[in-house]
């Protein structure tokens, strides 16, 4: 036992609990460390090297880490490296859009193996699905693993996960997707290994991983296109809601916008998306006199000038802007990132960041996401990593529920020390 935990008052632990200890917290710190030798895992850990060399060894019988070569150019003794290996687990990321799908694999070490993506407009239900198996069929042949092989696939999907229904709701535009049976045969394909994320959380994510949001301990991804949605990120953490509907912006009882919809849209929808998506923008732009297929379209002949297509995106803008102003109101962030094929469109964010100077009683940076159409499945991959994490290292624990080793032979118990 080290002195830290006798101060603390710390009862001994069964010889096995503590060998199990031990091993986490060794294997946490690889994986954040990266190379690390058992010196390294020694000082940061408390715990004496025998103990690590013990630990080390169990852990490596696991296939978990493996040696990764020796430190050179330093004096005395080359020590070992050991890493996690990254052939022990896979994450597999889909992201599952209006009119793309999209996915990609990962090993443990999060290097990506493989990425594709296809075209799946106006698909029937069955069909989405079939598509989106046979898609993570084809990443996985590519990164030469089965899907079986998958230890954690993570779904981003406009809705939320219902638990009790065992289904995903509030799926707006994506007719159909509510129904029980499409998780019941995403489950089939998956297996009980699949999570399901929301679209825009999974963005949030991406953002605090590997955009702007590294930069700020609290901020917003607002994402506009076919759908509208929130991911909130406070204190470094993705943050759901007691009913995990936080971030639904798209029921924010706010109308004005660049269309008008009908009640059972709203209803199905929510006022914000009813009004203010891609759908709402093509319609007002036909009503204007406007020839389009696409808010894109609406957007492009704003920007060659065609002032009927200017107001219907400055409507847009002023809508925008007082979403924000409301979520500014109530979080005050310190960052608000635009995503989606709207957020994302050239000019837009500074129309917002004028008509939000109007009304928002503090104004945060407004900034376009960099991360473009991977974003989704790059939040998914990093839920998902986590998630793999835990279920590999909680077989390694059970995996250690054997007889207890003859006393003296466990080793001291873990003291997580910070890193420094």
């Amino acid at each position: 036992m080290t002195d830290a935990a006798a101060g603390a008052g710390f009862t001994p632990a069964r010889p096995q609990l503590i060998r199990t200890m031990n091993e986490q917290l060794l294997l946490n710190q690889i994986r954040q460390l990266g190379l690390c030798s058992r010196a390294d895992l020694a000082r940061l850990s408390g715990l004496s090297k025998p103990t690590v060399s013990l630990a080390l060894a169990n852990v490596e019988r696991s296939g978990l880490v493996r040696t990764a070569g020796q430190r050179t150019g330093v004096p005395g003794r080359s020590a070992v490296l050991y890493e996690i290996r990254p052939e022990a687990g896979y994450v597999l990321g889909l992201d599952i859009g209006h009119e793309y799908l999209r996915g990609a694999i990962a090993d443990l070490t999060g290097e990506i193996r493989a990425k594709a993506e296809s075209r799946c407009p106006a698909a029937s239900v069955s069909k989405r699905v079939s598509e989106l198996v046979r898609l993570a069929d084809g990443i996985c042949s590519a990164a030469g693993v089965t899907r079986a092989a998958v230890t954690q696939t993570v779904l981003g999907s406009p809705g939320v996960y219902d638990p009790r229904r065992e289904a995903i709701t509030l799926t707006g535009g994506m007719a159909g997707w509510d129904r029980p049976a499409v998780l019941a045969g995403l489950r089939g394909a998956f297996g009980q290994n699949l999570a399901v994320e929301n679209d825009t959380d999974a963005a949030a994510l991406a953002e605090r991983e590997h955009g702007h949001g590294r930069e700020f301990p609290s901020f917003v991804v607002v994402s506009i296109g076919s759908g509208i949605g929130m991911g909130l990120v406070l204190g470094g953490q993705l943050h759901r809601g007691a009913h995990g509907v936080a971030g639904e912006i798209a029921f924010l009882p706010i109308a004005e916008g660049p269309g008008d919809v009908a009640d059972d849209e709203v209803r199905r929808r929510g006022t914000l998306e009813a009004v203010g998506s891609a759908a709402a923008i093509v319609r007002a732009a036909r009503r204007a006199g406007l020839r389009t297929q696409s808010a894109r379209q609406v957007f492009a002949a704003a920007a060659a000038g065609d002032e009927r297509a200017v107001a219907i995106v400055a409507a847009e803008a002023r809508l925008v802007a007082k979403a924000i102003c409301a979520i500014i109101a109530v979080v005050d962030p310190g960052l608000v990132v635009l995503g989606g094929g709207i957020g994302q469109a050239p000019g837009f964010a500074a129309a917002v960041s004028t008509e939000l100077g109007r009304i928002a009683p503090v104004l945060p940076d407004i900034r376009v996401s960099a991360l473009g159409t991977s974003a989704v499945v790059d939040g998914c991959l990093s839920s998902g990593a986590d998630l793999a994490w835990g279920r590999l290292t909680a077989q390694l624990a059970q995996a250690d529920q054997l007889p207890a080793a003859p006393d003296g032979e466990a080793g001291e118990a873990a003291v997580a020390v910070p890193a420094t």
